[in-house]
């Protein structure tokens, strides 16, 4: 039901407003001078023209309808709103897709692809994350929730973990490392870490190629020692041609201190992070807070099989990143194997 012009609150514009500046519009007024004779923010008066105006040709001015752009606004004022999730072909591709734990930003950017004349198969990421968060939203079941990232029903703000690190001889530090890294144009270049189970017992290590986001699993079984992770990291690192196995980025954490013998054995040049300083490695942060869907904070990760990880690795580079276009990861990876290695051509004086 549309609210009684008497009792519309200030904050909005009323009809006569409205009309005020479609005589000023239509006389040529700025959107500033429109707004200081009207008494409202420029921005205020820069949205109502362009929700309420039309263009007849590329070049004309817009043309302001006060009448339906007052009627417009009553609509979008009224309450309760639908939701867009009503449409049950809508809510059952999005509810499939966050089972797969497929993000709202990947599911959105996936209905803009494969729905492109379908406006009514089109929701923002926003509207996805409202219809979690707030129950009785359309047909989403009640505990999708736990299919995102995070796990949670409502939105907390992030309190980044500090993590203790040990002195490691012979760090090459992220500083020393050739420029070619930072900007992602050449592959086999790879980001890692762990990430922890309940008291620190259990790790899993996590590799993300920086140019695919490709990720790799390695299973650490009984511990996180240095050895450990040096025979882990070998194993995965020498499963890859040379030319995809160029360089490794770290954190100063000390499951890392046999870098030199992990080097020596793959040719694999080795750089660290600077303290407190994750974003040097943020393809492996990000793609590690994803992985938390899998393995939450606070259980054991030793009861997951060599099997499992890849299982979960898998997965998760099946889903399509909007930074590789709209690829998946195993896509950009294939496209990288099936190149042919460029050949080194050898120069004479």
């Amino acid at each position: 039901m549309p609210v009684p012009e008497a009792e519309r609150s200030g904050r909005y514009l009323c009809l006569e407003e409205r009309l005020r500046i479609a005589d000023l519009h239509v006389n040529g007024a700025g959107v500033r001078a429109i707004a200081a004779e009207v008494g409202r923010s420029p921005a205020t008066i820069s949205r109502e023209l362009a929700r309420g105006g039309s263009k007849a040709a590329p070049r004309a001015r817009t043309r302001y309808s006060p009448y339906a752009a007052h009627k417009q606004a009553e609509l979008r004022g009224r309450r309760p709103k639908g939701s867009k999730f009503d449409h049950l072909e809508l809510a059952s591709l999005v509810q499939t897709k966050l089972c797969v734990k497929w993000s709202p930003e990947q599911i959105s950017d996936h209905l803009a692809t494969v729905f492109p004349d379908r406006q009514e198969m089109r929701v923002s990421p926003e509207a996805i994350y409202q219809a979690l968060f707030v129950q009785g939203r359309g047909h989403l079941r009640a505990d999708l929730h736990q299919h995102l990232r995070t796990g949670r029903a409502i939105r907390r703000p992030r309190r980044p973990a500090a993590k203790n690190s040990g002195k490691i001889p012979d760090m090459i530090m992220i500083s020393e490392r050739p420029a070619e890294v930072s900007d992602r144009a050449v592959p086999g270049l790879w980001e890692g870490d762990l990430i922890l189970g309940s008291n620190c017992r259990s790790a899993i290590a996590t590799l993300v190629e920086r140019q695919t986001r490709f990720t790799m699993l390695v299973h650490l079984p009984g511990d996180h020692s240095a050895i450990t992770v040096r025979v882990g990291l070998l194993a995965t690192i020498k499963t890859l041609p040379a030319r995809l196995a160029k360089t490794l980025t770290w954190d100063q954490g000390t499951e890392l201190a046999q870098h030199r013998q992990i080097t020596m054995a793959t040719k694999m040049a080795i750089y660290f992070c600077d303290p407190h300083s994750p974003w040097q490695r943020g393809s492996n942060e990000n793609t590690n807070g994803l992985l938390r869907q899998y393995f939450p904070k606070g259980t054991d990760l030793s009861v997951h099989s060599p099997e499992r990880l890849l299982e979960v690795a898998t997965e998760l580079n099946d889903r399509p990143r909007k930074t590789l276009g709209g690829i998946t990861p195993a896509q950009a990876m294939q496209r990288l194997l099936s190149e042919p290695e460029k050949p080194i051509v050898a120069t004479t004086s």
